[in-house]
């Protein structure tokens, strides 16, 4: 049985991170899919503020260290996305898989280091609940031009 802390939100408060508010989708598709005890979290980019924090690919127009800021929020952007379909971060059981994509040059070998800030992100909010398994997949493009999309699939109580 997975162990997580009781009160998510507390943590993200303790490390000076707030939820923002969940982005409209911008395109024919829904935020949120609630599947029996699974939620499936669309697609999420890193806007911050209403705005996109950066664009273009890794690392010719966005260095390593900008595009694991945008791994971060988006998964702020993701935790929104949860809330808004659970009413509470404390109704996560685990996070099953994050599913992280990099809009890069080729031969760029380093999406696992972008898909980490994620990872490390989600174990400290949610400890031993928020290990899951991965992908960490490099692309040509992305939506808006973005040079990070993660995907989540959660388990809920």
């Amino acid at each position: 049985m997975s162990t997580h802390s009781p009160d998510p939100e507390a943590v993200l408060a303790r490390l000076g991170l707030a939820l923002p508010t969940p982005a409209a989708p911008v395109a024919a598709y829904i935020p949120s899919r609630l599947a029996g005890n699974l939620l499936f979290i669309s697609g999420q980019i890193p806007i911050r503020d209403g705005k996109l924090m950066a664009t273009g690919p890794v690392p010719s127009a966005v260095s390593l260290e900008v595009a694991r800021a945008c791994a971060a929020q988006c998964t702020l952007n993701g935790l929104a996305a949860t809330k808004a379909a659970l009413g509470s971060l404390t109704r996560v059981h685990q996070i099953v898989r994050v599913g992280c994509f990099v809009a890069c040059d080729n031969g760029f070998g380093d999406q696992p280091k972008i898909a980490n800030a994620a990872s490390e992100l989600l174990m400290e909010v949610f400890g031993d609940a928020g290990r899951h398994a991965r992908a960490a997949v490099g692309t040509n493009a992305l939506p808006l031009n973005v040079p990070v999309e993660i995907e989540f699939l959660i388990e809920v109580r």
